[in-house]
């Protein structure tokens, strides 16, 4: 007899509990909308795939998360993507640091010509106390930022001839992602640099209307730039572009302690998968994503020391001018990071 209270009362806990998970659940979307510039065909959509997929499982699907890729939540337009976040109209991205430099100024770190010489660069600086002081800054303006990806170093293409100087560019009409320091930086080569979407690249491309462009490998080999006139490729390592998983304020709040940890740790865990499809084909030995471009009848230049401080040489005043304007102590640490690696 001494039990039934007990028992009553372990009732009225697990009743409560019941009610408690409903009411969150009550409070929860029923689905949430992930912004993505790419489809999972790239290693940058896929990371998007991976973090969707953990995140239902893990949490038995109280977060259910819809892809959006093509930035189709903000009609096709990448820059305006981190301010849709901020507004509520995207609930969760992974997004570039280059397309989210026009709102946090501090983010073309990673877009100064010849910063980063390699992989262990990249790490230095998104792994250390520059990664941390770039999530302060994107937390304090107004997105909550949960772990690194990565979309890789941005190569050079072009349809016309190989590239081994900058003189190699003089006059070639060279596509850029909407941002004054990829236009700076393209200028003191001597190219033509032209802002255009991705979407309306590619037909210039085919047309002839642009000569070139700069994109990680993995984004040449999934549109399949070779079939488009981009039959000459220059590795020259001169921008990487590091991508954050992010989630909106209001939504981030709205979600129990629990289901915060969850979601933070699947974006970590995606971003580490997610980096290591960015980067397959080009750390190991041989570089053999190299070898199936060239068997595509792609022209794969890899420049020396010398031929790529160049344009290291080239780019200097575009560095230093742009140092300034995106803090010269942020620069000086992340200097600093990389000669430490």
């Amino acid at each position: 007899m001494k039990f039934k209270p007990l028992l009553g009362l372990l009732a009225a806990t697990a009743a409560a509990l019941t009610l408690s998970t409903s009411a969150v659940a009550q409070n929860y979307k029923s689905e949430y909308r992930m912004s993505l510039v790419v489809g999972t065909a790239f290693p940058w959509g896929k990371g998007g795939e991976i973090w969707a997929d953990m995140v239902r499982e893990r949490t038995d699907g109280r977060i259910d998360i819809k892809l959006y890729p093509g930035v189709s939540l903000v009609q096709g337009d990448q820059t305006r993507e981190f301010s849709a976040i901020r507004q509520g109209v995207i609930d969760m991205a992974i997004g570039s640091t280059i397309n989210w430099s026009p709102q946090i100024r501090q983010l073309n770190l990673f877009s100064l010509p010849f910063l980063m010489p390699d992989y262990a660069a990249i790490d230095a600086l998104t792994q250390g106390d520059v990664g941390k002081e770039i999530f302060n800054l994107v937390e304090r303006a107004g997105v909550v930022p949960l772990a690194w990806g990565e979309n890789g170093y941005r190569e050079l293409t072009n349809s016309r001839k190989p590239v081994r100087a900058p003189a190699d560019l003089a006059g070639l009409k060279i596509r850029v992602v909407g941002s004054p320091l990829f236009l700076d930086t393209f200028t003191a080569l001597g190219a033509n640099p032209t802002q255009m979407s991705w979407a309306d690249a590619q037909p210039a491309f085919a047309s002839g209307a642009v000569d070139g462009q700069e994109n990680p490998m993995s984004i040449f080999t999934a549109a399949k730039l070779h079939t488009v006139g981009q039959t000459n490729v220059t590795m020259w390592g001169y921008v990487a572009d590091p991508l954050i998983f992010v989630v909106n304020r209001d939504v981030w709040n709205s979600w129990t302690e629990e289901d915060r940890e969850i979601v933070r740790q699947a974006a970590i865990d995606a971003g580490k998968q997610q980096i290591e499809i960015a980067r397959k084909g080009l750390i190991e030995e041989g570089q053999p994503l190299l070898k199936e471009i060239e068997e595509m009848g792609v022209t794969v230049v890899k420049l020396t020391q010398e031929e790529r401080q160049a344009f290291v040489d080239a780019t200097k005043p575009v560095y230093d001018k742009w140092k300034s304007q995106i803090g010269t102590e942020l620069v000086d640490m992340a200097e600093k990071a990389i000669a430490n690696r």
